[in-house]
């Protein structure tokens, strides 16, 4: 009876070490920093942080995508050969302020999905 035990023990390790592992990874998510007002036509940048427990190749920010004005201006695609370079990273966009912005940014993992969308709004001034 002893061996039937040992043998199941090892056989439910690797089912628990994938649990364990899931256990302690997370959604992608997001922040964003940028000015709250800038000079109208000036070149504003703006840089967003991806935040995600687990980078490996089974389990990774599979994309991060940045809008202004609901008008797509930065997509970045990984996959499980080109993840992102940590847990925690950070792109620029740089864009040109002729009206107020309404700066989106959501990243999604492969296998949780997202936290949802992070918005910030950037007043433009004459």
């Amino acid at each position: 009876m002893t061996r039937r035990k040992l043998l199941f023990v090892l056989m439910m390790v690797p089912f628990y070490s994938l649990y364990a592992r899931s256990a302690f990874a997370n959604k992608s998510s997001t922040s964003i920093e940028a000015p709250q007002t800038v000079p109208k036509g000036s070149e504003t940048t703006i840089r967003v942080t991806v935040t995600h427990k687990g980078n490996n190749f089974l389990h990774y920010t599979k994309w991060l995508q940045v809008t202004a004005n609901k008008k797509e201006i930065a997509r970045w695609d990984f996959s499980s050969g080109q993840r992102p370079e940590a847990e925690v990273f950070t792109r620029e966009v740089k864009l040109n302020a002729v009206e107020d912005l309404e700066v989106t940014a959501e990243a999604h993992c492969n296998m949780h999905g997202s936290t949802g969308p992070t918005t910030i709004k950037i007043s433009v001034k004459e």
